[in-house]
């Protein structure tokens, strides 16, 4: 018999480990996945002239330019949208809590680098698969994946793959400028590793989660995210 698992329960967790497992992976420093390249470079390189310019406060200023990008592309407004960028807000103050609290972790080794990624990367898909049953508004980047997709019938898995390969030459195009020419800061083979198998893992993570549990609304708010 499977358990009963509440979608804003889901929502809730799913930010928090998210949060926590980004942060495991910037501490490993062997790359991070390519839709957070872009923010996470910009936070490297600002951050040393204002240091308020922390990596959540990155996220969610690349999550408002993306925003407005959507307005242009699909020319409309939902409510939803405004939803997504409460969501980024929230995320992005965990992130940077997490970086906060977990300061202290500074690895000296590469087994030590490489199971911090490991870890980071497990807890980090999982969150994902759990933010999947939830009715509760997304972060911008899979808002803009699923309705630019929808307003011009692209395949939702080919533009997905489109999205996140823009993601990965923007951040190495920002790496290029603020550091040099060369200069990959924030990616590497983690990078890689996650463009290959996050999919797949997201993936296993939703069907073991559907086989245990049934998820439900506690609250009589999605109408509201429906909109």
């Amino acid at each position: 018999m499977k358990r009963k698992f509440y979608t804003e329960l889901a929502y809730l967790i799913g930010i928090v480990m998210l949060a926590f497992g980004t942060i495991l992976i910037t501490k490993a420093d062997i790359g991070v996945s390519m839709i957070v390249a872009p923010a996470y470079v910009l936070h490297l390189k600002l951050s040393e002239i204002w240091p308020f310019f922390t990596f959540g406060v990155a996220e969610y200023c690349v999550q408002a330019v993306l925003l407005v990008l959507l307005f242009i592309v699909v020319r409309k407004f939902k409510i939803s949208y405004f939803f997504s960028f409460v969501t980024a807000i929230f995320y992005g103050a965990v992130l940077d809590g997490f970086d906060m609290l977990l300061a202290f972790i500074v690895p000296q080794t590469l087994v030590f680098r490489i199971v911090l990624y490991a870890v980071g990367f497990l807890i980090a898909t999982f969150s994902v698969s759990l933010l999947f049953h939830t009715y509760i508004a997304p972060e911008v980047y899979e808002l803009f994946v699923k309705e630019t997709s929808t307003k011009y019938n692209f395949s939702l898995s080919k533009f997905k793959t489109v999205f996140d390969c823009s993601c990965a030459a923007i951040g190495v195009i920002i790496s290029f400028i603020c550091f040099g020419f060369g200069k990959f800061e924030g990616l590497g083979i983690g990078t890689l590793v996650s463009a290959l198998i996050n999919g797949f893992l997201i993936g296993g993570f939703c069907k073991i989660l559907e086989r245990h549990f049934s998820f439900e609304d506690g609250l009589k708010l999605r109408k509201y995210f429906d909109k």
